[in-house]
């Protein structure tokens, strides 16, 4: 493993390389996806745990992502249980230090959650526990945004420490701590390229949003715009989630004998 800087151009490179690699296997990309929403909407029904276990899962299920990107690239099959490779394929050392990071997700998800209180006077922190109105006209008249605006800033430096930590405990049998350090270490260094990553990201999702609307006002089925827009919403997180193997590879620049290196750019 070594940390590398790249160009604030590296981040258009990561996007560009995420969209190629989910074109490469986009059925099983998108079957990965619908199978953990599955999962994850089973798991909520649990009383007590339903709504803190997804939380705790994070870390694993995206090495499991990360382990599909890297098989796709491959040429190998990919099957919805390489979710779970992350608890399964790296030893019972790997498999806690995953869990770990997840149990500090959770912490780290209420704090933020806590943190956005102080914009809204914990309206979304209400709105996330179902304890208040989920009225779209109730909560019009609420300063969610705020909340949500003040969730986000406290987020990123939550994302900054686990872009990487996962793939580092698992893959480069790093301590959680250390790991997250060493998340952070690498975002902040190539702070560049995730800027130019993110932007373009949500340039994409904006986009694509207002694309589908005008279609649909055009085609005179605006009724059916909501579910035509939240089918476009699952591929764009897939994508996205597809570029973050391509961050991966750029920041630490990991070649494996059965894993070649993403194309620098891919075609189109």
């Amino acid at each position: 493993m070594q940390l590398i800087e790249v160009p604030a151009k590296a981040g258009y490179v990561w996007f560009r390389q995420g969209i190629w690699l989910f074109r490469k296997n986009p059925l099983a990309f998108l079957t990965l996806i619908f199978a953990y929403l599955l999962v994850v909407t089973l798991i909520e029904q649990i009383p007590f745990v339903g709504g803190v276990l997804p939380l705790a899962l994070v870390p694993g299920v995206a090495v499991g992502f990360m382990a599909a990107c890297r098989d796709t690239i491959a040429g190998k099959p990919v099957f919805p249980t390489i979710l779970v490779d992350g608890f399964r394929s790296y030893g019972a050392v790997a498999a806690k230090r995953l869990l770990a990071l997840g149990g500090l997700y959770v912490v780290a998800m209420a704090l933020v959650l806590a943190g956005s209180a102080l914009a809204d006077d914990g309206t979304l922190l209400r709105f996330a526990l179902g304890t208040s109105a989920q009225d779209p006209e109730a909560l019009a008249n609420t300063n969610i945004m705020s909340g949500m605006l003040a969730a986000f800033a406290f987020s990123i430096p939550v994302a900054m420490l686990y872009w990487f930590a996962p793939i580092l405990a698992a893959w480069h049998d790093v301590q959680p701590l250390k790991a997250m350090f060493f998340s952070v270490v690498s975002c902040w260094r190539n702070r560049g390229a995730f800027i130019v990553f993110g932007v373009l990201w949500i340039a994409l999702s904006m986009t694509v949003s207002l694309g589908v609307m005008a279609l649909m006002a055009t085609l005179g089925a605006a009724d059916y715009a909501p579910a035509v827009m939240l089918l476009a919403s699952v591929i764009l997180i897939t994508m996205f989630y597809c570029s973050l193997y391509a961050t991966y590879r750029g920041c630490f620049g990991v070649q494996t004998p059965d894993a070649p290196d993403l194309p620098t750019k891919p075609a189109s």
